[in-house]
């Protein structure tokens, strides 16, 4: 979740890359698009050595940061009609088997010191907003494991820990993404984000740790592209939980609706 609210995002080589994308017009010559060499430099890595793009989206390293930069210049003619998208990778959907999606494992670091409760409980309730949508949606709160809560501890599928940046309130990652890169880093802005609820926020990110996508990628939106590797699973939805305000979105608190719910369900069963 990028950490910029309501007001402009600031134009990076990264945000020019997607704009002169969204426009034929912008995109007419090639000195509108920035070179992969810009786009790497002003990319924001993350302490984790991972690279973030889209606000909140992480990427290992360099070579899948080309190949990111490559799918967004080659692939920008490719268009999409068509309020949730899921991700693709291959022209396949990014999400979890039937059985996994029924036991998404994670756990909390005791790293986050006095505010511990607080994200387990923020977990719980953007957990609760996806399980309450499908069914075959469950994450599991693993305790035993907040001792040692890094991306290293295989005894759960993904772990949920501090960070301190000026660049996000949170982030996440795919079903596609290694198990050595998949965690949600959270920020103490989390705290101090308005009518944005922690929960809510970690429902976002949990989202994307479900497959979807930023709903603003849609030419609907208007602004915000990223790139076309996405499959639309319902109508466009300017209110969705994956839809940043700043981005054309009409929510002001970042909470789910019944688009987001159907879309879950398409994708997961009801």
């Amino acid at each position: 979740m990028q950490r910029s609210r309501l007001g402009a995002i600031a134009l990076s080589s990264a945000a020019l890359l997607g704009a002169a994308l969204a426009s034929p017009a912008l995109a007419a010559t090639d000195s509108e698009i920035p070179t992969f060499q810009e786009f790497h430099a002003s990319t924001f890595k993350d302490a984790d050595q991972q690279y973030i793009v889209n606000g909140d989206e992480p990427i290992a390293d360099a070579g899948e940061l080309k190949g990111y930069y490559d799918r967004m210049v080659h692939g920008s003619e490719e268009a999409m009609e068509n309020g949730l998208v899921v991700n693709t990778v291959g022209g396949s959907d990014d999400k979890w088997s039937t059985s996994q999606v029924g036991n998404l494992t994670y756990c909390v670091s005791s790293k986050f010191g006095t505010r511990k409760a607080d994200i387990v409980n923020a977990m719980n309730g953007g957990a609760g907003l996806w399980e309450a949508a499908s069914s075959k949606i469950n994450f599991v709160y693993v305790p035993s494991q907040d001792a040692n809560c890094t991306t290293r501890n295989n005894s759960v599928l993904f772990s949920v820990e501090p960070v301190q940046t000026s660049q996000y309130i949170a982030r996440a990652f795919f079903p596609s993404t290694p198990k050595r890169s998949r965690n949600v880093l959270v920020d103490d802005s989390i705290w101090t984000s308005g009518s944005w609820t922690p929960a809510n926020i970690m429902g976002h990110e949990l989202g994307h740790t479900l497959g979807f996508r930023h709903e603003h990628t849609r030419p609907e939106s208007g602004t915000c592209f990223e790139d076309n590797n996405w499959r639309p699973l319902t109508p466009y939805d300017s209110s969705s939980i994956m839809h940043y305000p700043q981005c054309n979105g009409t929510s002001s608190n970042l909470s789910m609706t019944a688009t987001d719910r159907q879309g879950a369900a398409t994708l997961y069963g009801s």
